[in-house]
């Protein structure tokens, strides 16, 4: 598809991931195993060229098993050129590959894109953001909520348990899903407040666990509920391996206990589980704005490492 000197198109296939990746990312290095996997696809990966220089770039990710994608997760621009040329080469690859890869009658899906922890603190990174942004909001893209994504690394102590909690399996499907819909009162997670004002809770956790925690490829007798020495249930967290890491998927603290410290005994117990494995690295993340869950995650030594900018449609 060319409009005066921009071709915009789909890769052919694995043999342009080198022109593909001419411009960086953290996320070059998976490409190729996502295209195996089938978590790509070369219909859902895009370039605008301007004779063979890259200028633009986008894709979209899906989760394993599924057929529509979920995730625009890559897009980049060129850093050469005048600044407003950059935005509008954006805009226009991103309305051409949308036209071809959004199903018709459905909203695209999410655009989540990480940067730099400081990025408004460094005048390259904030314009580079600020840039991709820019070409979002020309076909009707806003800001949804920016995010901390974080890394517990090996070596890093991890607290020894404190006593004032038991932890033990979660029991069933039924007890997750109770205890899912107990923490969406009073929840300061955007997606999940999003969630809850077209769905009911139970209906929202339903949605949550079925996208996500039934999806991942470790034991579920990893994930432990946390207890008060009565057996009151106070809390629950999800320690598991994704499909690049392992990650403490879901922490949560039932309304009527929040406020006494348990997240910190709670984190502790879902990092002591995957530590455990001997696991180079745990990922996990977290609302720029749910400072009670940040700062429990920099109490237990979890470092950000990148943030991510998350845009929707309406």
């Amino acid at each position: 598809m060319e409009r005066n000197d921009l071709t915009v198109r789909p890769i052919t296939g694995r043999d342009e991931l080198d022109l593909f990746t001419r411009l960086p990312y953290t996320l070059n290095d998976e490409l190729a195993d996502d295209l195996l996997a089938g978590r790509r696809r070369p219909e859902w990966t895009w370039v605008a060229l301007r004779g063979d220089r890259l200028v633009a770039r986008a894709a979209w990710w899906c989760r394993t098993g599924d057929d529509a994608p979920f995730l625009l997760d890559v897009f980049d621009l060129d850093d050469g050129g005048p600044d407003d040329d950059r935005v509008d080469v954006g805009a226009r690859l991103l309305r051409t590959a949308m036209a071809v890869v959004v199903p018709a009658g459905t909203h695209p899906p999410e655009y989540g894109r990480a940067v730099p922890p400081g990025w408004r603190d460094d005048a390259t990174a904030r314009r580079a953001v600020e840039e991709r942004m820019a070409a979002l909001e020309r076909t009707g893209a806003r800001l949804f909520v920016e995010r901390l994504r974080l890394e517990w690394r090996a070596g890093t102590p991890v607290p020894a348990p404190g006593g004032r909690l038991r932890f033990r399996p979660v029991r069933d499907t039924e007890e997750i899903l109770s205890l899912m819909t107990q923490v969406l009162d009073g929840t300061l997670d955007a997606h999940s407040r999003d969630d809850l004002t077209r769905l009911p809770p139970r209906e929202a956790a339903v949605r949550h666990y079925e996208d996500e925690l039934a999806r991942y490829r470790s034991p579920r007798d990893w994930w432990r509920v946390a207890t008060l020495p009565d057996g009151e249930p106070v809390g629950f967290v999800t320690p598991a391996r994704n499909d690049y890491s392992a990650v403490i998927g879901y922490l949560a603290v039932v309304p009527t206990h929040r406020g006494n410290g348990y997240i910190d005994d709670i984190l502790a117990e879902g990092t002591r589980i995957l530590a455990a494995q001997g696991v180079p690295r745990i990922r996990a993340a977290t609302d720029l704005g749910n400072l009670p869950m940040a700062n429990a995650f920099a109490r237990a030594g979890y470092v950000t490492f990148e943030r991510m900018i998350n845009m929707t449609w309406a």
